[in-house]
């Protein structure tokens, strides 16, 4: 019944770079965009915008 002998050090070490590569792995998915898009998404999003309130139509003020 012998096991595998595994220096604790060299499996905490791994096993916390194992941890650090899948954080990056999820910034990178978040926070990954270069400038030129996020260019592009904003100003989509603000010509969106622009659009939706052109169409609206505004409601009289009230009077006392």
């Amino acid at each position: 019944m012998s096991g595998d002998v595994v220096n604790l050090r060299q499996f905490r070490k791994t096993k916390q770079r194992g941890e650090k590569e899948k954080q990056a792995e999820q910034n990178r998915l978040s926070f990954g965009r270069t400038k030129a898009e996020k260019t592009l998404t904003k100003t989509l999003n603000d010509k969106a915008e622009r659009a939706l309130n052109q169409g609206r139509l505004e409601k009289p003020a009230d009077r006392d």
